[in-house]
C-alpha cells in the first residue's frame, strides 16, 4: 500500500527526473561493468583510482617533487626475474631496474653479504682506508685487463652514481687539458648526439637532448656535438682544443644505437692525435650485459679508452659507480683535486665486489649471448608477423631495442597489464634489458605477452 500510495503522488516533471537518474544509473552500470569485464579478462589489470596503490600514491605524492610520470602500480617485491605489486600482482620485468638487476632481484648472496656488512661497518668517510674499496677497485683493474678490454687500466675512483662517475671523467680530461697546455686553451668536450650521461651540469652538458638541457640553460661551455658514427666528420669534431671525448659503445636512452668497430677505432686514434681522453661511458651497457665484461672487450688495443664509467649493474641496485682510469690520466690527478664522502663506502664496496665477481663468469656471460639468439629469433619471427609495425631490430646481448613505426606507449600499457614490464627509449624504440639471470622460458613467456600486447593494440 505504501509503495502504491507514493506511486500516486508522482508528478510528471519528478517521474522526468526519476527517468534520467535510471539512466544515468543504467550507464553508469554499463561503465561499471565493461570495466568489470576489461579487468577481468586481463591478469593484470592497471590498480584503479579506489586501489590500496592508489591510496598510497595519493598520500606520498603530496611530498614527492614531480620529476618522473610513473604508472599506477607500487612494487613492494621482487625476486629473480619478477616484481610483486601493492595488490600481489606478478610482473616478469624486462627492465631490471633500468639495466641495473644484472642478477635479478633480491639476489640471495648479496642480501647475506648485505646483512653482514650492515652489523660490521657501513661507512667511515674517504678521511680513513677501508678493507673494501681497494678491494673493489683492485678486482675491476684485474677483470677488465683479464676480459680484453682497456689493456692499460690502472686505478678506480669510487663514487655513488653514473652521474658522478662521468661527472668525475669529465673532470679529470680538463685537468689532463690543462697539464699538457697550461694556457688553458685545451679544455673543449665532445659528446654524440643521441647519447645519455646524466644530470648533473656536466654530464647533462654532455647529453645534447634539448628536452634534457633547456629547462637548465646555458650549459657548461666549451661542450661539442657530433653525428654517432660519423667517421668524416671526427677530424673537424677533435681538435688541439679538446681535452675529452665521451661516447657510450651502445647508446641505451638514444634508443640502442650500436657504435660501429670502424667508428671507435677512428674516434681512438684522432683522440691519440690530439692528446684528448677517451672515455667509454658503459653505465648501461657494461658488465656482460652484451655478453663480454665490456661492450668494447672485442676490440684491439688502439681503440681501447683512457677511462671506463660504469654504475647501474655495479651495484645491483645499491648506489654505487666507478670511474676506471689509465695511468696516462691517472697520475696527472693530484690529491684533493677531487673527492666524494660516500664514494667507496665498505658496504657498496663489498656488494660491488660480490657483484663484479659474479657477472665476469665466463659461464653466466656465454649465457647471455645464447638468451641473446631467443630474443633475435622471436624477434624476426615477429618483424615478420607485423611488417608495418617492426623496423628494426638492435643492439647486442641482453640490451635490445625493437625500432617501431608508432608510439611505443600502448604496448607498455598493454604488456603491463599482462604481466611483462618493458620500457622505452629514443624516438618510438621498445627497450629490452632484462636481468642476466632471465631463464629462456621466462624469456618465451615474456615475448608471447609482448606479441598480445601488439595485438591487443591494434
Amino acid at each position: 500500500m505504501a509503495f502504491r500510495l507514493s506511486i500516486r503522488r508522482l508528478t510528471p516533471t519528478s517521474v522526468r527526473g526519476l527517468s534520467s537518474q535510471a539512466t544515468a544509473a543504467s550507464n553508469l552500470s554499463q561503465n561499471v561493468q565493461e570495466s568489470i569485464s576489461r579487468d577481468a579478462a586481463l591478469p593484470n589489470p592497471d590498480p584503479s583510482e579506489d586501489s590500496p596503490s592508489a591510496a598510497l600514491v595519493k598520500e606520498h605524492s603530496k611530498y614527492m617533487l614531480a620529476t618522473y610520470a610513473r604508472p599506477p602500480p607500487v612494487f613492494v617485491k621482487g625476486e629473480g626475474s619478477y616484481l610483486w605489486d601493492l595488490e600481489n600482482r606478478k610482473y616478469l620485468d624486462f627492465t631490471a631496474g633500468i639495466a641495473v638487476n644484472g642478477l635479478g632481484h633480491s639476489d640471495p648472496g648479496l642480501a647475506k653479504i648485505l646483512s653482514d656488512q650492515a652489523q660490521t661497518l657501513w661507512h667511515a668517510s674517504n678521511l680513513y682506508y677501508n678493507p673494501w674499496t681497494g678491494a673493489l677497485s683492485q678486482l675491476l683493474v684485474e677483470k677488465t685487463i683479464e676480459s680484453g678490454a682497456m689493456h692499460d687500466a690502472a686505478t678506480v675512483f669510487v663514487c655513488n652514481s653514473g652521474s658522478e662517475a662521468n661527472e668525475a671523467a669529465i673532470k679529470f680530461s680538463r685537468k689532463v687539458g690543462k697539464v699538457l697546455d697550461p694556457t688553458g686553451a685545451k679544455y673543449e668536450f665532445v659528446s654524440f648526439r643521441n647519447s645519455f650521461h646524466g644530470r648533473t651540469m656536466g654530464s647533462l652538458s654532455a647529453t645534447p637532448n634539448p628536452k634534457y638541457q633547456e629547462p637548465f640553460a646555458p650549459m657548461l661551455p666549451g661542450f661539442k656535438y657530433g653525428t654517432y658514427n660519423d667517421i668524416g666528420a671526427i677530424n673537424d669534431l677533435v681538435t688541439e682544443k679538446t681535452c675529452g671525448v665521451i661516447i657510450e659503445p651502445i647508446q641505451g636512452e638514444g634508443g640502442v644505437n650500436v657504435a660501429s668497430d670502424e667508428f671507435l677505432l677512428a674516434l681512438a686514434k684522432r683522440c691519440r692525435e690530439v692528446g684528448a681522453v677517451l672515455i667509454y661511458d658503459e653505465i648501461q651497457c657494461g658488465l656482460s650485459r652484451t655478453g663480454t665484461l665490456w661492450a668494447h672487450s672485442h676490440l684491439p688495443k688502439e681503440a681501447h679508452p683512457d677511462v671506463i664509467t660504469t654504475a647501474k649493474a655495479l651495484g645491483n641496485g645499491f648506489p654505487i659507480g666507478a670511474t676506471i682510469v689509465n695511468k696516462h690520466v691517472s697520475e696527472k690527478i693530484k690529491i684533493g683535486d677531487h673527492g666524494t664522502t660516500f664514494g667507496g663506502n665498505p658496504m657498496a664496496c663489498r656488494l660491488g665486489h660480490y657483484v663484479v665477481s659474479q657477472l665476469s663468469d665466463p659461464k653466466l656471460q656465454q649465457g647471455v649471448l645464447s638468451k641473446s639468439k631467443v630474443f633475435a629469433e622471436r624477434f624476426e619471427r615477429m618483424r615478420e608477423r607485423f611488417p608495418e609495425l617492426i623496423t628494426e631490430i638492435r643492439g647486442k646481448g641482453l640490451i635490445l631495442g625493437l625500432q617501431l613505426t608508432q608510439d611505443p606507449a600502448p604496448i607498455v600499457k598493454a604488456a603491463r597489464e599482462r604481466g611483462l614490464l618493458v620500457i622505452t627509449c629514443g624516438t618510438n624504440t621498445l627497450r629490452f634489458v632484462p636481468p642476466l639471470t632471465v631463464s629462456e622460458e621466462e624469456i618465451g613467456k615474456g615475448l608471447d605477452i609482448l606479441e598480445e600486447a601488439i595485438v591487443a593494440t591494434r
